[in-house]
């Protein structure tokens, strides 16, 4: 049973003492289980593994090389990568030389990658697993910056700067000193995504994780120091605060393994050979693992076989098994709102998802799904020694944690915009009930006005519609119009649909979403839009939430011809 805050409270609890930093913590495992895996790279049919001993060894190397260029205590150090093993031992050098870490999304085009490295003022940076490279990317980093590039990635670019890292470590000795950071020292600054503008760098320093995991241990809030085994399974991008924290984090407090994806293709292989302990996915991804099961078994067929007691144990293991799930003992979601039919589904399967609700800037969540108690719809419940109020006016979120950052990077007025009296402002519309459970309605700048003057509220729309397997991403849009319209990204499973049967299905959807609203709130039109949305064509950010600004300039030049068709159900030409 978790222990609560007051209950901690009323021991003499003291929450700043004694805190231990993460990289402390690897210390603590590079001694106590020097020859024990520690990370595991997949390459085709084969795992490259390395000892906690060994991780170790090259970080002190690549340590070294860093301070061998002149780097000094508090230069920032950037990393560009999807996630692999070198990312883990970029980040263990950056914290063993003193430095900070400023870690990049691998996906960023060129004029966005020249934005950030810019702001980020880095005197190095790590080039490694990046899918397309070109001579815009090369003319984004500066000369100046030092730049070390990993082993090559089969299936990805090839990276033209840099010195190559096992150069680096043949010519490097390693640290033999094991310094340990200022509690106050920056850690890392972490850049948003720029679903709201430019991406803003949000800095904490290393107490914020300590805090987060003494708070963890102490009050056993998601369990993680009690699970059986300690496996993880590293795929979302590493320089979201949820992977940073949740995976990264939690690997380090509790000297578990690390494994990776080595492609899309082979995700769903590379994460059935590690079947980990705790496993931590964006709701889009839930959303495909519910469609490929589903587009094996129908709902129907799949809740009848459930009810059958001895094979409803066979069914729930096989598909778990399939998953890679079959000994996850914490399953986690979050950057977005999970829709609550796809948390139904998996809970059917007896894998309970823990919603986690929060910004990069409180360094992850505010709230999650408790261990012993959830309500539907909600994103759980406050964290221990956090708080959370509703507006009274504006309906917005408010938040106070210990783990607060300490602003933006260079941009006091941007900080100072969203830090007021203590509390940070979310910019999420939200309302808190008696239990103190919290349910997100959505952006408070997402709302938007009809031609009626009438507010319109998008994501309850969308999280109505998104319960339609064939529907995959949703936005509800329409400022201006007589009332709101929503545009339709078909799944796999609608794109396979019979047209006819699908616009009856999402007719009938239309109607009963519509029939207890007034007038002014029904949607009038439900848009299929011909291209998919990516975080390729921008549509989509890195943790594949939709970008209402992207979309909105993509299609807004159609929407009155839309409204006007008089079609309940419109095909994008």
């Amino acid at each position: 049973m978790n222990t609560t805050t007051k209950d901690l409270k009323a021991t003499g609890f003291q929450l700043y003492e004694d805190l231990e930093t993460h990289l402390e913590a690897f210390y603590r495992w590079e001694k106590a289980k020097a020859n024990e895996t520690f990370l595991r790279q997949p390459y085709g049919n084969t795992w490259k593994t390395l000892t906690f001993q060994e991780a170790g060894q090259q970080a002190r190397k690549i340590a070294n090389a860093l301070k061998g260029k002149g780097l000094q205590k508090g230069d920032h150090v950037g990393i560009l990568s999807k996630n692999c093993y070198h990312w883990i031992i970029s980040d263990l050098a950056i914290m063993m030389g003193g430095f900070v870490s400023v870690p990049f999304y691998a996906s960023l085009p060129a004029d966005q990658l020249k934005v950030v490295v810019e702001k980020s003022d880095i005197k190095a940076l790590f080039l490694g697993k990046i899918e397309q490279w070109d001579e815009g990317k090369t003319q984004a980093i500066s000369q100046d910056i030092y730049c070390i590039r990993y082993n090559h990635y089969q299936g990805n670019a090839q990276i033209p700067i840099g010195e190559d890292w096992d150069d680096v470590l043949a010519q490097h000795e390693p640290m033999t000193e094991s310094p340990v950071p200022q509690l106050d020292d920056l850690w890392t600054i972490l850049f948003t995504s720029g679903t709201t503008g430019t991406p803003k760098g949000v800095m904490h320093p290393f107490k914020n994780l300590a805090l987060i995991f003494k708070a963890e241990f102490a009050t056993k809030w998601i369990g993680v120091g009690d699970m059986q085994e300690y496996r993880f399974f590293s795929f979302l991008p590493l320089n979201h605060v949820g992977e940073r924290v949740g995976v990264e984090g939690c690997c380090f407090y509790v000297g578990g393994s690390m494994s990776f994806a080595e492609s899309l293709d082979s995700f769903i292989t590379n994460l059935q050979e590690t079947q980990p302990s705790l496993f931590f996915a964006v709701p889009r991804i839930w959303t495909k693992f519910q469609m490929g099961v589903l587009g094996k078994m129908s709902q129907k067929k799949l809740d009848m076989l459930l009810k059958i007691p001895v094979l409803s144990g066979i069914i729930k293991n096989k598909i778990k098994k399939g998953l890679g799930l079959s000994k996850a003992e914490i399953v986690a979601t979050g950057a977005a709102i999970t829709p609550e039919h796809v948390k139904q589904f998996f809970l059917k399967l007896g894998l309970r998802l823990r919603e986690a609700y929060g910004m990069t800037e409180v360094c992850g969540s505010i709230t999650n799904t408790p261990q012993h108690a959830n309500k539907p719809n909600s994103v759980g419940q406050v964290i221990p020694f956090a708080e959370v109020k509703i507006h009274p006016e504006t309906g917005e979120v408010l938040m106070k944690s210990p783990q607060m950052m300490t602003g933006y990077y260079k941009e006091p007025e941007k900080t100072a915009e969203v830090l007021k009296d203590g509390w940070l402002n979310s910019g999420d519309k939200g309302i808190m009930d008696e239990d103190g459970f919290v349910k997100i309605i959505g952006r408070v700048k997402d709302a938007f006005k009809t031609s009626k003057g009438k507010y319109i509220t998008p994501n309850p729309y969308e999280e109505a519609i998104a319960t339609n397997d064939c529907v995959e991403q949703v936005c509800v849009a329409g400022l201006g119009l007589p009332n709101p319209i929503a545009l339709v990204n078909l799944s796999e499973v609608g794109q396979s649909a019979n047209k006819q049967e699908l616009e009856t299905q999402l007719k009938e959807d239309l109607s009963r979403i519509n029939d207890p609203l007034p007038g002014y709130q029904k949607i009038s039109t439900l848009i299929i839009t011909k291209d998919p949305w990516t975080e390729g064509n921008k549509l989509l950010t890195p943790t594949m939430k939709i970008r209402r600004g992207a979309i909105d300039e993509k299609y807004a030049q159609q929407y009155e011809y839309w409204y006007n068709n008089k079609k309940i159900v419109v095909w994008e030409s």
